[in-house]
């Protein structure tokens, strides 16, 4: 799986991929529009860092490359990828709980705080990982 070069598009299918954990810069994009949102992203070998409508949607530490991240009410899911085992923030739903899975694999039970954050690590250094977090 590579990494977007153009560091956010949107995909034939209606999703989005976003990151790009080779560079060694930090570079962003700010105003990315999809369907009446607008999307920033900020990326790099460290971190990368995806906003909807300036509100926290995803980022990972360190850098990482996001293929087909869809969202639906009780679902979300996308692909991984890196050059390590990466710690995950999403905002979702606050005091929410939801189910992990990586590569269909249940990882367990999480709930969100009361800001709506997770928190997960994703080793996706050898291969692209698949998640999938469904609401409860």
């Amino acid at each position: 799986m590579a990494i977007v070069k153009e560091l956010i598009r949107v995909e034939d299918n209606g999703t989005i991929s976003f990151g790009n954990y080779e560079l060694a810069e930090k570079t962003k994009l700010i105003g990315f529009e999809v369907n009446g949102n607008l999307y920033d992203i900020r990326t790099f070998n460290e971190i990368t860092k995806f906003n909807k409508d300036e509100a926290l949607v995803y980022e990972s530490i360190p850098g990482t490359a996001v293929h087909n991240f869809a969202v639906t009410d009780n679902l979300i899911t996308f692909k991984v990828a890196g050059k390590a085992e990466s710690q995950i923030t999403m905002e979702l739903s606050p005091d929410t709980n939801y189910n992990l899975f990586v590569d269909e694999l249940k990882v367990g039970k999480i709930k969100t705080n009361l800001a709506g954050k997770i928190i997960f690590s994703v080793d996706c250094r050898n291969t692209p990982k698949k998640v999938e977090i469904r609401r409860v």
